[in-house]
């Protein structure tokens, strides 16, 4: 089991890969959402918000139920998919990654992945 330290690293990871995606085709597909991601096993949430400039530095909450997209994964998985271990369409396909988000949200996010 990955550590808290080891998630907020693959969240930036993450992050990273995020402000490397061309401005113009993120544009496209990226409207303001905040983001909430639950590593499972840690009991940890953490919040971000995606926009037009790239995605916010994840921070600690307790409530996540105003999040427009909810992320669950185990902290190991997350780990996975910061290192592409782990392709995320595959995590999502065997439920080591749930996404909770409007269908229009999950077909933007589908589209910068």
């Amino acid at each position: 089991m990955a550590n808290e330290e080891e998630c907020r690293t693959a969240l930036d990871v993450i992050r990273t890969r995020v402000e490397k995606i061309h401005p113009d085709r993120f544009a496209e597909h990226v409207v303001e959402r905040t983001i909430v991601c639950r590593i499972s096993d840690l009991g940890l949430t953490l919040r971000s918000t995606i926009h037009e400039g790239g995605l916010d530095p994840f921070e600690p909450t307790d409530d996540s139920r105003d999040a427009q997209v909810r992320l669950t994964v185990s902290s190991d998985d997350l780990v996975a998919l910061a290192r592409d271990e782990l392709h995320a369409g595959r995590a999502w396909a065997t439920g080591r990654l749930k996404v909770e988000a409007s269908f229009r949200d999950l077909l933007r996010l589908r589209r910068l992945l």
